[in-house]
């Protein structure tokens, strides 16, 4: 096996940054022609177009099925998400992009991976499936559940690596010690759940590498951990903004804001598609030589609609009194409760008075609250615009 702290899987991950923009410009403006839309200048045009929600595609995927009228090109399934939503597969070299992860992780020729993503509607499975092809692995498709049959089939057919989510990988190693058997795998590639650091630690004393992912069933391949595991680094099939929740704006590197992306696949283009995710940018190249961006992984949720005294709260108001005083850096809504009732208190970050905003706030949030005046640059980084500190135990 090729050793992937060493070399890359393709020449894409080490260009120069002006390289890269120039090749990503122009298949942003391919995408642009397949949906009838005006081409752009430069990547920060990218900013001017309207964001894309799941909300918004599941709604146009009802009027016009099954994609929302986005042209598709060289579909060989149909998948569906919780929504519902429907994405489309192709069965083309690494069409979602995962042989670039899992080459990362050092999964290759020689390699057999135990694929224990689910195979059923959802499109997980194929997607790391159509990745070990990339890369010349050979596929046991387990999918999720039946661990006993997972351990027998792991130590009869010599499993080297794993595939699936972070702690199921922990489950059939235990009931594969309960069972006598000593399984083979070395490497693992996770994704769809939280890899914590305790048991990242548990499966390097287990003599497993591990590196997480962070992909969607709508976009394939978003960012993944290289063996330097400093952050997640951009793939090269997409363009990554991170935007203050609630709007359309990327925010300054380093901040924490939803993550929207636009896929480069040119068989299912998405422009600006939010995840709904927080993260942040994470500065400088990664040691591993790949010259990508890098983000900090997963880092929350962006969508922070919250109820206060019956009224829905959401974070396009949030942006929207920001927009109307230039003065406010930023502001945060805070929902607490006071005996039985439902506290609203907004942070402001601004030099002027609470007074003077108090018809405002109450104007575009339809509810009336508190108002704190905080220093210019106090409120965590964090992402959050509203915070909801209830306790519902």
């Amino acid at each position: 096996m090729k050793d992937a702290a060493v070399t890359h899987y393709d020449s894409l991950e080490t260009r120069s940054r002006d390289a890269r923009e120039a090749d990503q410009l122009a298949a942003l403006n391919g995408q642009l022609a397949r949906l009838g839309l005006d081409p752009v200048a430069s990547l920060s045009d990218l900013a001017r177009l309207p964001v894309l929600r799941k909300s918004e595609l599941s709604r146009r995927q009802k009027e016009n099925p099954p994609f929302g009228g986005v042209p598709t090109a060289n579909v060989a399934h149909v998948f569906q998400s919780p929504g519902p939503i429907y994405e489309p597969g192709g069965i083309g070299h690494d069409w979602w992009r995962m042989g670039r992860f899992l080459h990362a992780c050092g999964i290759g020729r020689g390699d057999i991976v135990q694929n224990c993503f689910g195979y059923h509607l959802t499109p997980a499975g194929m997607i790391f499936e159509n990745g070990a092809r990339a890369v010349g692995a050979a596929v046991v498709p387990a999918g999720t559940g039946q661990t006993d049959l997972q351990v027998r089939a792991a130590a009869d057919i010599g499993t080297t690596a794993y595939a699936g989510t972070p702690d199921y990988l922990k489950v059939i190693l235990d009931r594969a010690e309960e069972m006598g058997e000593r399984l083979k795998i070395v490497r693992a590639a996770v994704g769809g759940g939280a890899l914590f650091p305790s048991l990242r630690r548990e499966y390097a004393d287990r003599g497993i590498a591990c590196l997480q992912c962070y992909a969607t069933a709508d976009l394939g391949n978003i960012a993944y951990e290289s063996p330097a595991m400093e952050g997640m680094i951009v793939d090269e099939g997409v363009i990554v903004e991170i935007v203050r929740p609630g709007t359309g704006e990327p925010v300054p590197e380093g901040e924490v804001g939803e993550v929207v992306v636009t896929t480069l696949n040119p068989d299912y283009p998405l422009i600006r598609f939010a995840t709904g995710d927080l993260s942040a940018v994470l500065p400088g190249q990664s040691p591993c030589g790949r010259t990508n961006m890098r983000i900090r992984g997963w880092m929350g949720r962006a969508d922070q609609t919250t109820k206060i005294k019956g009224m829905f709260v959401r974070p396009e108001q949030v942006a929207e009194f920001v927009n109307r005083h230039p003065e406010v850096a930023r502001a945060r809504v805070i929902a607490t409760r006071e005996g039985e009732m439902d506290v609203m208190t907004v942070q402001i970050e601004t030099a002027g008075a609470a007074a003077d905003y108090e018809q405002s706030l109450a104007a575009v949030l339809k509810l009336r609250g508190r108002v704190e005046i905080v220093p210019p640059g106090s409120l965590p980084n964090d992402g959050k615009v509203i915070d909801d500190r209830r306790r519902y135990d």
